[in-house]
């Protein structure tokens, strides 16, 4: 019982995490600078595959439903759906490859960049082909606008996401908070 509240409880506070940092954006024409993929990195970094998952599935659930939690303090079944519905719907797929890569390596930092930058052009592919269909516009004009001007942004996201999430990760684990987790060698590289 106490484990599955424990459980619960990483869940909803990552999940509490997204929705705050989630709705934060500049909006920049169709694509957002949004600070969303540092919070699904962030998630699948602390909480591992499966939990940092479905913190992040639970997110988009909560913005389907219409709460404010998507860029620009936005939500709903429009927002879901609508020309960057499809890098909503990624993020599930990002926090899954990423949680994937940081539990199988939790020592190797570079395989889990690896993993982190494979999950993030997943997302990428979801959204610029779910862009290109609703915005009914060429490929390339998607990808030029939902691709490349947030390449090198993700990128210091997902740098910042394990400064932060390494330690913070250690520091659950050490002190018993982050449960179903593998002991995580943090500190090796």
């Amino acid at each position: 019982m106490k484990s599955n509240v424990h459980v619960i409880t990483e869940v909803a506070v990552m999940t509490a995490v997204m929705c705050v940092l989630g709705p934060i954006s500049i909006p920049t024409g169709l694509v957002p600078i949004s600070l969303t993929p540092f919070a699904v990195f962030l998630a699948a970094y602390i909480l591992g595959m499966k939990k940092g998952t479905a913190a992040v599935a639970i997110y988009v659930l909560l913005g389907i439903a219409g709460l404010p939690v998507f860029s620009g303090y936005q939500g709903g079944v429009a927002k879901a759906f609508g020309p960057t519905g499809g890098y909503i719907i990624g993020f599930i797929l990002m926090a899954l490859i990423s949680g994937v890569f940081i539990d199988r390596f939790s020592g190797k930092i570079y395989m889990q960049v690896i993993g982190m930058a494979i999950g993030l052009a997943v997302c990428y592919a979801f959204g610029t082909l779910w862009l290109k269909y609703q915005a009914n516009m060429p490929l390339s004009a998607a990808v030029a606008a939902g691709v490349f001007p947030f390449i090198g942004l993700d990128a210091v996201k997902m740098v910042l996401a394990i400064l932060i999430g390494r330690p913070v990760r250690s520091a659950l684990i050490r002190a018993g908070l982050l449960t179903g987790t593998a002991q995580a060698k943090t500190g090796s590289c």
